[in-house]
């Protein structure tokens, strides 16, 4: 399956909730999208729960059905409680720590930012998204002025959005630094994750 593209409101509609930023046109119809949208809905069969919660954190961090699986399968290999773990790589891809620091608006944003070679991590240029980012490795955006003038702007965007403090974000130097791995507290608390990991394991 490719990564999704389209309207985002539609997907915000969908899940009733706003996982892509959200606008007026999610504020107006509140109700799923579609013909039958404002009509009651009977009640969801415990893989339409699960299929629903892999798709909502899916949409959420823009990725492809094969790259969420092959990232749930690793986090299903590592020791520890499974669902937390996959929001931990999730949370620690690279694209998703320039997003969360505000160097991009979007994580859609983020991932360009990163494809196009502006961010460093160690001082090595990674154009990889899905690069998983440890504990201690330092974010930071490369001299060019094209780069750092972009980033500027996004920071001066995404100002108001707080910075967790797995991370230490500092705005002058247009960095960022992994104090450690989040814990689940810290991550997004509009995900089950367990309903997830029952579904891949039907």
């Amino acid at each position: 399956m490719a990564r999704y593209t389209g309207p985002v409101t539609r997907i915000n509609r969908r899940f009733g909730q706003a996982l892509f930023p959200s606008n007026r046109a999610f504020e107006k119809k509140p109700h799923p999208p579609g013909q039958h949208g404002r009509r009651l809905r009977r009640k969801k069969s415990e893989y339409a729960l699960g299929l629903d919660e892999k798709q909502k954190l899916r949409f959420l961090f823009g990725l492809t059905e094969k790259q969420f699986r092959l990232t749930f399968e690793k986090a299903k290999r590592r020791r520890g409680v499974t669902g937390e773990i996959f929001l931990q790589m999730l949370e620690m891809r690279l694209d998703s720590i320039v997003f969360t620091v505000g160097l991009a608006r979007t994580r859609r944003a983020a991932r360009q930012f990163v494809n196009h070679g502006h961010i460093l991590v160690n001082g090595t240029k990674v154009d990889i998204p899905s690069y998983q980012v440890k504990a201690g490795d330092r974010i930071s955006v490369r001299e060019a002025t094209s780069s750092r003038a972009l980033a500027t702007q996004n920071l001066a965007d995404s100002q108001f959005r707080p910075v967790p403090q797995w991370l230490t974000a500092n705005a002058d130097a247009l960095e960022a630094t992994v104090n450690r791995v989040p814990n689940r507290d810290e991550m997004d608390h509009m995900i089950n994750e367990q309903l997830i990991v029952e579904f891949y394991s039907r």
